[in-house]
């Protein structure tokens, strides 16, 4: 069985052919700038490079992107199967399912309708996700599953995902903490159970998942007890272009003194501001180079990021009443070494150290904590598109 894993931007289209027999990635690649004349299209076979392509393609939407994609699945020159039947079923990411998903589903009218609703919280990514789905629907006769990115925080307790703002916001509006990331702190805090022994149960982990998009979750018991992304992907840490938590009486008095509209501070927050707003660069690599070399605002934006991974990482031990283990995730948290000794250092109170020979190792699964630590600590790759798979063949099997 093949499962074939879409995730759909407002002008993009990433997918993933996953073999389910023995969880192969069999192809991989991305439609670019769908729509406009400048469109390209990337597609990647890990098991024969000769296959690789990367040319300009004009796509007028998104499902002339689905159909490309199909077409090179199957091609002579570039393909992995022989026809597009070996695909069982599309799975797709979907970024906000509100409160009405705790689990991934089979796509019906009702959940479409449902994914519309949460148009108001993910008006950059829902409208796209739907877009995938439906476009899929019209070219492919198999089954569609959404796998929700808030899905994994649903199991937030009241305290921890409610605003103190009047009660009817959430009533009436559905104004609360959501959180992101949902598939990548499950896969990651899931492995670390493993790590730790196989039993959730008793287990107190904070997952950092640190990219261009970056959140921290509490994860107690297997299950996510509190995130620090909120309604939207806006709150938490410092981001490549998002700001992250701030006072919130700033957005008024810079709408006020800049006479911004709602959609240009809006556009502020979450495009000119983190990263870049600070260092002119939301590419880390860049930051970290330029810091090494003494330049004061990315050294700024290090010491922000790892202030703020410690003050949430000590928070979220304290909340949940101890801590098991730290992992670290996504590009940034993956990748760069520097951040994970810093952190490390800042939480030798509740007992870790670092063996600083694994910690150097780059996008690779490893315990980087010396043995023996009370506090231990993992850099675990994570894999998002194959969480969703799973849950795209789990339904699949129940139908």
């Amino acid at each position: 069985m093949k499962i074939l894993v879409i995730n759909c931007g407002s002008s993009s289209l990433k997918y993933q052919l996953i073999d389910m027999e023995n969880e192969t990635l069999l192809a991989k690649g991305i439609c670019e700038q769908i729509g406009d004349d400048n469109a390209a299209f990337t597609h990647k076979v890990p098991a024969d490079e000769s296959k690789n392509i990367k040319t300009a393609h004009l796509m007028a939407d998104h499902g002339a992107a689905i159909k490309l994609v199909l077409e090179t699945l199957v091609s002579p020159d570039h393909g992995v199967i022989a026809s597009t039947d070996e695909i069982g079923a599309v799975g797709h990411r979907v970024l906000h399912g509100g409160e009405k998903f705790s689990a991934s589903v089979l796509v019906t009218d009702a959940v479409k309708n449902a994914i519309r609703e949460c148009f108001k919280f993910g008006p950059l990514h829902n409208p796209a996700n739907l877009k995938g789905i439906e476009a899929c629907e019209k070219i492919m006769d198999v089954p569609q599953v959404a796998v929700f990115d808030t899905g994994f925080h649903q199991t937030m307790p009241d305290y921890a995902y409610m605003y103190a703002l009047p009660y009817e916001f959430y009533e009436k509006d559905g104004i609360r903490r959501y959180g992101f990331h949902g598939t990548s702190h499950r896969y990651v805090a899931g492995r670390c159970i493993e790590l730790l022994g196989g039993k959730a149960e008793g287990t107190k982990i904070v997952t950092c998942h640190l990219g261009n998009g970056s959140s921290i979750s509490a994860v107690k018991d297997g299950k996510c007890y509190d995130t620090t992304m909120g309604l939207t992907p806006l709150e938490g840490i410092i981001m490549g272009t998002r700001c992250g938590s701030i006072d919130p009486a700033i957005v008024t008095t810079i709408m006020q003194s800049r006479n911004l509209t709602p959609a240009e501070m809006d556009a502020l927050m979450n495009k000119k501001s983190g990263m870049l707003g600070i260092a002119g660069t939301s590419d880390n690599r860049t930051i970290e180079g330029r810091a090494k070399e003494g330049d004061p605002m990315a050294k700024l934006v290090e010491s922000m990021l790892c202030h703020q991974l410690v003050k949430y990482i000590g928070g979220f031990a304290a909340a949940m009443g101890g801590i098991d283990a730290v992992v670290f995730t996504g590009g940034i948290g993956e990748n760069n070494p520097q951040y994970r000794t810093r952190v490390a250092e800042n939480l030798r109170f509740l007992g870790t150290e670092i063996d600083e020979e694994k910690n150097h190792l780059r996008g690779k699964e490893v315990e980087i904590s010396v043995p023996g630590s009370k506090l231990r600590m993992f850099v675990i790759p994570t894999d998002e598109e194959l969480v969703i798979a799973r849950d795209t063949m789990t339904i699949l099997e129940a139908m």
